[in-house]
């Protein structure tokens, strides 16, 4: 019976935006690495260099996790200037531009009413704390009973 042993690689804690291309040229094996000619190094930190994503910085970077009971997800919206390079290997044409930019325009109205509504309700027990009644005789609920109908 043959016996296979299992390498292990060594966990590498560096984090992702830390590493440089120095980093994981000293990841190839020492007898590989001596034998690249300083040509061939340069043109591998050159390459390296350009393969690696550079951090660029946003006006929004709004990461957070939703923990539920049978699954975890996490949401990302960044907002920022385009710094690509290249151009998408997609162009959005006619309906699709229209749709993303409705639903940008929603999203946007739908975040900034949550804010002003959380905003408010907090507002708002801090004076029903305090003990300030700004209109005597007539409360939240009986205005909102009154709109209804």
């Amino acid at each position: 019976m043959k016996s296979s042993t299992i390498q292990k690689e060594p966990i590498d804690k560096t984090p992702y935006h830390a590493k440089t291309p120095e980093h994981y040229i000293q990841q190839i094996e020492p007898d590989i690495l001596s034998s690249f000619t300083p040509e061939q190094l340069h043109e591998v930190r050159t390459i390296l260099n350009y393969a690696i994503p550079k951090h660029s910085p946003k006006i929004v970077d709004l990461r957070f996790d939703v923990d539920l009971i049978f699954s975890r997800f996490y949401v990302v919206l960044l907002v920022g200037k385009e710094h690509r390079k290249f151009k998408r290997r997609y162009v959005t044409h006619g309906l699709t531009k229209v749709g993303n930019f409705v639903a940008a325009i929603i999203l946007l109205i739908t975040l900034n009413l949550m804010i002003s509504i959380f905003i408010g309700l907090f507002f708002y027990l801090i004076k029903s704390a305090i003990g300030i009644d700004f209109f005597p005789h007539s409360h939240l609920i009986d205005k909102i009973n009154q709109v209804l109908h």
